[in-house]
C-alpha cells in the first residue's frame, strides 16, 4: 500500500492543477469569446468571460499556495477568499443586465455548432479537474483551493447549461435560451461569490 503525499506533494499537485487550469481557461475565454462573437452569442461570450475570472481565482489560489503557512495565513486565506468572491460578484451583476438586456429587446443569436462541441469537452475536463482539486484541498485542508475548486465544478455545469441553450436555439430556434442560458451563468456566478465571501468570514 502506497504511502498518502506529504504536504509538499500535496502542494505541488495543486499547483500542477492550478497552472493547468489556467492553461486551459486562457485557451476556453480565446476560442468561446471568439465563436461568440462571430455568432452574436451572449452564453458563449458569457462562458468565456467566467473562464477570464477563473483565470484569476486559479492565480489568487496559486499566490496562497505557494505562501505555504508562512506569516498570517489566516489573512491571506480570508484575503483569497474574498478576491474570488469579488470577481464572481461583478461577473454575475454583468452577465444579468446583458442577458435582461437581450431578452427585452428580442434579440436573436447565430448558431455555433463548433462551441457546442467545445462546450462538451470542456465539462469533462472541468469535472476531471475539479474532482481533483477537491480531494488536494482536502489533503491540505486549503479553503481557497476547495472554493477554487468548487469553480471549477461550476465552470462545468456551466458548460452543459450554455451547450443546452446554443442547442436549443441551433436545432429549435428558442432565440431565448442563449440569453437564459446567460442569466443561469450569472445567478450560479452570484450565489459562488456569496459562498465564498461567507467562507471568508468564519
Amino acid at each position: 500500500m502506497s504511502s498518502p503525499p506529504d504536504r509538499s506533494g500535496l502542494e505541488r499537485r495543486a499547483l500542477l492543477l492550478e497552472y493547468g487550469t489556467i492553461a486551459w481557461n486562457v485557451g476556453e475565454a480565446v476560442l468561446t469569446i471568439a465563436l461568440g462573437s462571430v455568432a452574436g452569442s451572449l452564453a458563449l461570450i458569457g462562458f468565456g468571460t467566467v473562464s477570464v475570472v477563473e483565470v484569476f481565482a486559479s492565480g489568487v489560489v496559486v499566490w496562497h499556495v505557494r505562501a505555504g503557512d508562512e506569516g498570517d495565513h489566516r489573512g491571506r486565506t480570508r484575503v483569497a477568499l474574498r478576491l474570488i468572491a469579488a470577481a464572481f460578484a461583478l461577473l454575475g451583476l454583468a452577465l444579468l443586465v446583458a442577458a435582461g438586456s437581450d431578452i427585452l429587446n428580442q434579440r436573436t443569436p447565430g448558431e455555433s455548432i463548433w462551441g457546442i462541441v467545445y462546450l462538451a469537452i470542456t465539462a469533462a475536463v472541468m469535472f476531471g479537474l475539479a474532482i481533483a482539486k477537491r480531494r488536494t484541498a482536502d489533503g491540505l485542508d486549503s479553503d481557497p483551493l476547495r472554493s477554487e475548486a468548487t469553480v471549477t465544478l461550476l465552470d462545468g455545469a456551466l458548460s452543459i447549461t450554455t451547450l443546452l441553450g446554443l442547442a436549443l436555439n441551433a436545432y429549435l430556434g428558442w432565440w431565448w435560451a442563449d440569453p437564459l442560458a446567460a442569466g443561469l451563468v450569472g445567478f450560479a456566478a452570484l450565489n459562488e461569490a456569496r459562498e465564498a465571501w461567507a467562507e471568508s468570514t468564519e
